[in-house]
């Protein structure tokens, strides 16, 4: 991409800051709101943030790394700016949207980009149902929650539970069990991207069951739907030999 006017965003860690200090003193920059692209600087965190920030009017995001895994973000490097964002590699992704209800009725609704998930609130399991478009695929799953992760967040939450890897373009979406009792041997479901989930919480008021979209939690829930969200198109920007494909191909090999 041509890169047009450039806006810096940082973490609150002292690297980032400093790192943006640094940059804003070498490169022209406006607001985040004004700039045709938007440079992040810190962690996956950050990224995620900023993602956010901009769901509703998506805008490239270019991250660096000053945090610590960084999987999402290019190496850091003060040289050469405007050169990398004008060759780098754009990944396109669609968030998750959550609908959830609580046990009072009221309707919450939240995006994630990397994953949708239930986790029991108390010391007792969660009791959930599971239907994908409209078909119960699982009566009753006795564990401490669910979840739900796009091929972007397959890497994280989903693959600490033991959940799959999946690649960028493999227009699938990851249903994994977190510490699940029974059934013992269901291990999760690989589902067309296109698919619709409906999970509900049975005996929700003696079980309660939070649902997170992200970092976006609603407590007490009593059904979650979640589909991914076609209709909003985020894009990440990548150095050449960088790509999100590529590192979440590399991830597989360790």
């Amino acid at each position: 991409m041509r890169s047009k006017t450039i806006a810096f965003v940082a973490s609150p860690t002292r690297d980032a800051r400093e790192a943006a200090a640094l940059l804003m003193r070498r490169y022209d920059h406006v607001s985040p709101e004004e700039a045709d692209v938007v440079v992040a600087l810190g962690g996956d965190g950050l990224m995620l943030q900023v993602l956010h920030r901009f769901m509703d009017a998506p805008k490239p995001i270019y991250g660096m790394n000053r945090g610590t895994v960084g999987f999402l973000m290019n190496e850091f490097g003060e040289d050469d700016l405007r050169e990398r964002l004008d060759n780098a590699h754009r990944s396109v992704i669609h968030p998750l949207l959550m609908q959830a209800t609580d046990t009072e009725g009221r309707a919450h609704t939240a995006r994630a980009i990397n994953e949708v998930y239930l986790l029991r609130q108390t010391h007792q399991t969660a009791k959930l149902k599971i239907s994908v478009d409209g078909q119960v695929r699982l009566e009753q799953l006795i564990a401490d929650g669910v979840l739900c992760a796009t091929a972007a967040g397959s890497t994280a939450y989903n693959l600490s539970v033991g959940g799959p890897i999946l690649p960028l373009d493999a227009k699938l979406l990851a249903l994994t069990p977190i510490s699940a009792f029974r059934p013992r041997r269901w291990r999760g479901a690989l589902l067309p991207d296109y698919a619709r989930i409906r999970i509900e919480v049975l005996d929700a008021g003696h079980r309660p069951v939070a649902a997170v979209a992200d970092h976006t939690e609603f407590r007490r829930v009593c059904t979650v739907e979640t589909s991914l969200d076609r209709t909003t198109n985020l894009v990440l920007l990548h150095d050449p030999g960088h790509s999100l494909d590529e590192r979440i191909l590399r991830e597989q090999f360790g």
